[in-house]
């Protein structure tokens, strides 16, 4: 199993055959869809395929993630200005690595639990999920999760490991230089060779 430190900031990588429910009737829904889904895929270990986890797990993800929030706020300035024909595919794309990277560093089950905890606290027009990640030594890992309401439904856009790091921000550090020109295809690229790299086993 990959180490607690190293989980926690894979869970800010950037959700049914995994027991996800519909999301939206609280603000702990999506982030409680989502570790749901997490320990499903953890569970099937590598006794499924990549592809199959993947199967089971991108519906968790579409359900507890807006990820085309995520991915407009990823890439900055620069999205406003690409063809719809490029959000589409850019969206796509993102969706499968997202998924992909949950997946190949979610690939066994030791005994973890996810605990989420009572309450939530404003963030401007949001509201975040305090959650913890807990090994069966009891190591444990903070986690706190962004999450907006969209006319009714409550989906997650951001994630904070220890409370302050933002996986939106660091993957809009990573993705500005490849959008520097305008261009969206050196990201899409990208992220197609990262979904690669991480179904063949291979970092991202």
């Amino acid at each position: 199993m990959t180490t607690i430190s190293r989980r926690g900031v894979l869970l800010l990588a950037l959700v049914g055959a995994t027991g996800a429910a519909p999301v939206g009737t609280s603000p702990a829904a999506p982030v409680e869809t989502l570790d749901t889904g997490l320990l499903a895929i953890m569970k099937a270990g590598k006794s499924a395929s990549f592809a199959e986890r993947a199967r089971m797990f991108t519906p968790v993800a579409e359900a507890s993630f807006d990820l085309a929030l995520i991915l407009e706020r990823s890439v900055g300035l620069a999205y406003a200005d690409f063809p719809q024909a490029t959000k589409t595919e850019l969206l796509a794309v993102f969706t499968e690595f997202t998924v992909a990277s949950y997946v190949a560093n979610f690939d066994d089950f030791g005994g973890e639990r996810f605990d989420v905890e009572p309450g939530t606290r404003p963030a401007g027009a949001d509201q975040i999920v305090r959650t913890r990640l807990v090994e069966s030594s009891g190591k444990q890992v903070k986690l706190d999760y962004v999450v907006h309401d969209e006319n009714g439904t409550w989906k997650i856009v951001d994630v904070l490991l220890d409370g302050s790091i933002s996986r939106v921000a660091m993957q809009r550090s990573d993705f500005r230089s490849l959008v520097s020109g305008g261009d969206a295809t050196p990201l899409i690229a990208s992220l197609r060779q990262k979904v690669a790299r991480l179904a063949a086993g291979k970092a991202g």
